[in-house]
């Protein structure tokens, strides 16, 4: 099993944002020097507990930092972005990484960002989403001339002088372009069955519980069969907000009265604003009352001692059928030395001890 990170990030909001950022670029060199495969960054404008408003640039400052991690933007939000700059600027990143780029699509959920780009509603997010994703790749895999007009994205471009390059846009490095990666978080996920019919990268949400992440793999392979593709396990992540102490209850003493667990409760403010807390429940019929910070730790989190953790994730790991990446949580740094000792033991004996599909 191959082992990544997914940085939200996650930070409060009292906390200093030069620290955060400078926090979450150690994190990630950490990481590369661990061995992790690939890390991917979550960009968000107007939430202070989700600090990085732009991905593309917090990636291009980890490139020369690091040596061998792949880094995505996870997710590159399209309808907050012309398409035009996505495609160019991601293939802008894969050359200067020489292929070391991945991306991922999605629509975004905060309602605060959808005011300040003057976005409609959601669903209407979700097809101009549809429509940008095949815009990207048409201009990642096209020569001009180029004439794409979609209900939401217009755009033309005619080669005036070849010889001169005029009218010629920058392709990505890699052929026929980066690794594409699709956020999925409920169970009955459309953006799982777009995956798996185009043939994305499926990555499942740290937030639901294990027979949630499962009927997330079904939606991909339904979308994959409808596409004519032969699923793959291998290539789906699954997002865990792990933490290793030397015992268990030094780990859930931790989890419990720490940065880690307030994060939850910023989070389940979210979901219930986007009445999507009851995808968190492993029992659909658990009160939403009964989703709580101490709820997340124990039956969704994979927190405890190295044998405790490896257990879980084993479980995690049997319940869903095999999958081929685990994406670790990138957590706030309060206390900076148990969290690299975590993700040390994470990196050097849980995730040896793993299957891979």
């Amino acid at each position: 099993m191959d082992l990544g990170m997914f940085m939200m990030p996650i930070h409060p909001p009292e906390k200093c944002r030069t620290e955060c950022f400078e926090e979450d670029i150690e994190l990630v060199v950490l990481a590369d020097q661990l061995g992790f495969t690939e890390a991917w960054i979550g960009q968000h404008h107007s939430i202070e507990w989700e600090p990085i408003p732009s991905n593309d640039v917090f990636i291009a400052n980890l490139l020369p930092r690091t040596q061998n991690i792949r880094l995505g933007a996870g997710v590159a939000i399209l309808p907050q972005h012309h398409p035009v700059n996505v495609a160019v600027r991601t293939a802008f990143l894969d050359h200067l990484s020489r292929g070391r780029i991945n991306v991922g699509f999605g629509q975004g959920g905060v309602p605060t960002d959808w005011g300040l780009f003057n976005l409609p509603d959601p669903k209407t997010q979700g097809l101009m989403t549809l429509e940008a994703m095949d815009l990207v790749v048409k201009l990642w895999t096209t020569d001009p001339p180029i004439d794409f007009q979609g209900k939401y994205w217009q755009v033309k471009l005619e080669t005036v002088d070849e010889e001169r390059g005029i009218g010629v846009m920058l392709q990505p490095y890699q052929k026929p372009h980066p690794p594409i990666c699709m956020s999925i978080v409920k169970g009955d996920s459309m953006a799982a069955a777009t995956a798996g019919q185009r043939g994305y990268i499926p990555s499942s949400s740290n937030l639901v519980p294990n027979n949630v992440v499962a009927r997330q793999w079904q939606g991909y392979c339904r979308g994959a069969e409808a596409g004519g593709r032969e699923p793959d396990r291998r290539d789906w992540r699954i997002g865990r907000s792990i933490f290793i102490g030397e015992t268990d209850a030094e780990a859930m003493e931790f989890a419990k009265n720490s940065v880690f667990a307030r994060s939850f409760d910023y989070l389940i403010y979210i979901l219930s604003s986007f009445n999507m807390l009851g995808e968190t429940k492993k029992d659909p019929d658990m009160a939403d009352a009964d989703v709580t910070p101490e709820y997340f730790i124990e039956e969704i989190c994979v927190v405890g001692s190295v044998e405790t953790v490896t257990a879980k994730l084993q479980q995690l790991y049997d319940d869903v059928g095999g999958f081929g990446t685990l994406l670790a949580l990138a957590h706030d740094w309060d206390d900076e030395e148990r969290w690299r000792r975590s993700y040390e033991l994470l990196a050097r004996e849980v995730v040896p001890a793993l299957p891979s599909p």
